[in-house]
C-alpha cells in the first residue's frame, strides 16, 4: 500500500508499474485478500457460481490442487485447494491459465485432409481457418478411415510401419489406454512420448544407479533440508509454486546452491550462484565429488552398507581436482571446495533438476554424478536428503509409470524381459512384440526411411503432442510427418502437427474429463470434469476405444468418463508393485495418494530409499562419468550458446497458454534474453527484434 487515509492505494514495489515490477501475477494477494478489495476481474458482479469442482493444475509436474469456479459451462475463477504439493499455492499459470477450454479456435468437429491438398511441411498454419485444408466429418466417417487407413498399412507392411506419440497433458487412464492401443493394435512397441526430450537420460541413470526413475522424495521435503542444491533449473519460471518452498526454506536460514550457466532468480536468494561455463557439468560435478573423497567427508558407513564401485569412481575422479577444473567449469577452485563441504557436511542436502541436467549428450552422465554425489555423502534416503529431478509436465510421470515409452511396460517392466514379457501377454490376452520400439526421434527417422526400409514408418497416432513445434528439429520433423502416408492427430486446436494430418479427431480439454495424473512427487491425484465439451468434441478415452474397435480389439470399458474408473482399475492391476494400494475410491476419498503404496492400509512413502534401494542387490550403482565434449562449440559463424527455456506465463509450445487469455495478455511475446555485454557489444536496446540462427534453422524473437 501506498499513501494514507483516503489517498491510500495499491501499488507494486516503488510504484512501479505491475509489467516492470517484481510481481509475478500469481493472485496469491487476490485469493488472500479477506475484504474483497482484491478480486478476479471475471468475479466482479457473478457472485454466485453454478458450481464448484475440484481438480488438478493441467500445467506443470509440481501438481497444484484447485477448484474450478463454473458458470454457464464456462470456468469464470480458479482457487487453490489446500493439496499435499501447494497447501493452497498456485502460479499465474494455474489461477489465471483456464480459459483457453472455451476459445472460439477449439476443434469441435472431426476433420479429413480435402482430396488433392498436399502436406506443405513449409507452410504456416492458420488454425482460425482451416478450410481450405479440411472438410468436416462425422465421427462414424473419421473413425472408419482412420482405422481402415492405419490398419491397413499394418496388415501390408507390417507392424513396424506404425508408432503412436501420447500426451503427457492427459491422463494416466488416456496413456495407458494409449499405449496398450500401440501394442496390442498396432503390434508393436512403437511408442514414445515427450519423455524423451526432457528427463529421459536422467531415467536411464536413475534406473541404472537406484533402481527407480522417479524422485526420492518430494520437493516440498525441503523445508528439512540445510542445504539445497538446484542445478539446471529454473523453478521460479518452471515450478513456480516449488520454487515458493526453496525460498521458504532459505528464509527459515536453508543454504540454497544455484548452479546454472544463467543467473536466475532463484540467485537472489541463493547462497552460492555457481554461474558455470555451458556444457562443463561433469567437469564441475566431479571435481565436488573429488573435494568430498580427498578431504575424507565422504559417509563411509554409508558407503560401505549400501554403495557400490565406490572405488572406481574414486579412481576417476582423481584427476579432477577443483584447481584443474576451475579453468574449463569457470568457477574458481575454493569456490568449488567451499560447496562441496557444504554438502557434504550438512544433515540433509537435497538436489533438484531440470532439463539443464538431461538435455545434452552427456546428460545420463550428468545425473550419474549427482547420484554419486550425494551417496558418497549418504545425502538420500532421509528427510531433507535425495534426488529429485523436477518433471516438467502435469503427467509425464505418470505417462512414463503407465508404459508410454517403447522399451518398458507398465512400471517400467522392460520389454525384451522373458518373465515382464510373458505376465503382459497373459494380462492382456494377446501375443506381443518382444523388442523395444522406436523411440521419438527414431520414428522421425524412419518416416523419411528410404520405403526399400522393412520398417519404414509410414503411419502413425498422435494424441496431444505436437511435435511439429516441439521437436528439436522442426524441419526434419514437419518433413517426416508430412511424408507418413496416413496420419491421425487427436487434439483440442489445430496445432502444426494437426495441420499435416489425414485426420483430426477433436478431443476432451482437461477441465472437460476426469481421470487420475501423477505429480513429480509420485503422487497419484484425482481430477474431475468441471465442462462439458463443445460441439461434438469427444472425449480422449472414448476415441481411443473407438479406434481401437476399427484396429481389430473388442474394448468396452463402462462407466463415467469414458470408463475412467474401469481403465485406471486395469492399469492398477498392471502396476501392482506400485500402486496396488491406490483404488479409484481412495482416490474418490482422499483425493492423493503417493505410491509406492501396496495396501489398502499403506498411507504411501514419500521418502523412500530409507533402507534399501530398488536394485536387484538393494545397493546404489555408482557408475564414474568422463567429460563428453559436444558435437558443435561456438566458432566464428555461430559465436553463441543458446540455451531454451520456459516463459514464466508459457507453456511448451502454447497451444494453451497462448490462448489463454490472462497469459497472452502479460507475456503476447516470444522472448529472447541476451547478456549485457553482448547487448551493447552488438548495439541492441530492449524490445528490438533479433534473428537467431543455427546450422538447423532460424527464428526471430523480441529481446
Amino acid at each position: 500500500m501506498a499513501m494514507r487515509g483516503a489517498h491510500a492505494r495499491i501499488v507494486f514495489d516503488l510504484d512501479d508499474k505491475m509489467g516492470e515490477s517484481t510481481c509475478v501475477a500469481c493472485g496469491e494477494c487476490v485469493q488472500a485478500c479477506p475484504t474483497g478489495a482484491l478480486m478476479p476481474k471475471t468475479s466482479v458482479g457473478t457472485q454466485v457460481v453454478d458450481k464448484k469442482v475440484d481438480s488438478v493444475c493441467p500445467f506443470c509436474g509440481v501438481g497444484c490442487l484447485l477448484t474450478y469456479n463454473v458458470r454457464d459451462n464456462h470456468i469464470i475463477s480458479v482457487d487453490g485447494r489446500d493439496g499435499p504439493a501447494n497447501h493452497g499455492r498456485l502460479c499465474v499459470k494455474g489461477r489465471f491459465g483456464f480459459d483457453y477450454a472455451s476459445h472460439p479456435q477449439r476443434l469441435t468437429q472431426p476433420l479429413i485432409r480435402k482430396a488433392g491438398v498436399p502436406k506443405d511441411p513449409a507452410v504456416v498454419p492458420n488454425p482460425a481457418d482451416w478450410s481450405a485444408v479440411f472438410r468436416e466429418a462425422t465421427w462414424e466417417e473419421a473413425l472408419a478411415l482412420s482405422g481402415g487407413a492405419l490398419s491397413g498399412l499394418r496388415d501390408h507392411h507390417g507392424p513396424k510401419s506404425l508408432a503412436g506419440f501420447g500426451s503427457a497433458k492427459g491422463s494416466n487412464e488416456e496413456a495407458y489406454l494409449f499405449q496398450k492401443l500401440v501394442r496390442t493394435g498396432f503390434g508393436s512397441n512403437n511408442v514414445d512420448h515427450c519423455t524423451r526430450l526432457c528427463h529421459a537420460s536422467s531415467v536411464a541413470a536413475l534406473l541404472e544407479g537406484v533402481g527407480s526413475g522417479a524422485v526420492s522424495n518430494p520437493v516440498n521435503d525441503v523445508e528439512h533440508a540445510e542445504l539445497i542444491f538446484v542445478i539446471g533449473s529454473n523453478p521460479t519460471a518452471n515450478h513456480p509454486v516449488a520454487a515458493t518452498w526453496m525460498k521458504n526454506a532459505a528464509q527459515r536460514g536453508a543454504k540454497i546452491v544455484l548452479a546454472d550457466p544463467r543467473l536466475t532468480d532463484l540467485s537472489r536468494h541463493a547462497w552460492r550462484a555457481l554461474q558455470f561455463n555451458a556444457d562443463t557439468d561433469v567437469a564441475m560435478l566431479n571435481a565436488l565429488i573429488h573435494t568430498v573423497i580427498e578431504e575424507g567427508l565422504v559417509d563411509i558407513e554409508f558407503v560401505r552398507q549400501r554403495v557400490d564401485n565406490f572405488e572406481a569412481l574414486k579412481e576417476n575422479v582423481r584427476g579432477y581436482s577443483p584447481e584443474a577444473m576451475a579453468p574449463i567449469c569457470g568457477i574458481p577452485a575454493e569456490t568449488l571446495r567451499e560447496v562441496a563441504r557444504a554438502f557434504a557436511k550438512a544433515k540433509s542436502a537435497m538436489i533438484l533438476w531440470g532439463m539443464g541436467i538431461s538435455q545434452h549428450v552427456h546428460g545420463t552422465d550428468n545425473a550419474r554424478c549427482l547420484i554419486a554425489l550425494v551417496s558418497v555423502t549418504g545425502q538420500i534416503g532421509k528427510p531433507g536428503s535425495g534426488l529429485h529431478p523436477l518433471r516438467g509436465q502435469n503427467n509425464v510421470q505418470g505417462a512414463s509409470d503407465a508404459g508410454l515409452i517403447p522399451m518398458m511396460f507398465p512400471n517400467y517392466q522392460r520389454v525384451d524381459n522373458a518373465g515382464a514379457h510373458a505376465w503382459f501377454e497373459d494380462f492382456w490376452h494377446t501375443k506381443l512384440d518382444a523388442k523395444p520400439g522406436y523411440t521419438v526421434v527414431e520414428i522421425m527417422h524412419k518416416a523419411l526411411a528410404p520405403d526399400s526400409d522393412p520398417h519404414k514408418v509410414r503411419g502413425m497416432y498422435i494424441m496431444g503432442e505436437n511435435p511439429a513445434m516441439s521437436d528439436p528439429d522442426l524441419n526434419h520433423a514437419r518433413h517426416a510427418l508430412a511424408s507418413l502416408e496416413h496420419l491421425v492427430v487427436q487434439d483440442i486446436f489445430m496445432t502444426e502437427t494437426a495441420w499435416l494430418a489425414d485426420v483430426v479427431l477433436p478431443a476432451s480439454a482437461w477441465p472437460e474429463k476426469g481421470g487420475t495424473v501423477s505429480n513429480t512427487d509420485r503422487m497419484v491425484q484425482l481430477g474431475k470434469r468441471a465442462l462439458e465439451m463443445p460441439g461434438d468434441a469427444r472425449q480422449d478415452l472414448w476415441i481411443i476405444q473407438q479406434l481401437a474397435q476399427g484396429l481389430g480389439l473388442d474394448w468396452h470399458y463402462a462407466g463415467e468418463d469414458s470408463g475412467a474408473e474401469s481403465v485406471y482399475e486395469e492399469m492398477r492391476q498392471a502396476m501392482h508393485g506400485a500402486i496396488a494400494g491406490i483404488t479409484w475410491e481412495r482416490l474418490q476419498r482422499e483425493g492423493s495418494v503417493t505410491y509406492p503404496c501396496l495396501s489398502a492400509e499403506d498411507p504411501g512413502r514419500p521418502i523412500v530409499f530409507d533402507d534399501t534401494f530398488a536394485t536387484k542387490d538393494g545397493r546404489v550403482k555408482l557408475v564414474p562419468a568422463d567429460i563428453i565434449p559436444a558435437n558443435e562449440r561456438p566458432d566464428a559463424a555461430y559465436p553463441f550458446v543458446l540455451i531454451t527455456g520456459r516463459q514464466l506465463e508459457h507453456w511448451h509450445t502454447g497451444s494453451m497458454t497462448r490462448r489463454a487469455s490472462v497469459l497472452d495478455a502479460l507475456e503476447p511475446m516470444a522472448t529472447a534474453s541476451m547478456s549485457g555485454a553482448d547487448l551493447a557489444e552488438m548495439g541492441l536496446q530492449p524490445g528490438d527484434v533479433v534473428t537467431l540462427r543455427s546450422r538447423r534453422g532460424e527464428v526471430a524473437l523480441h529481446l
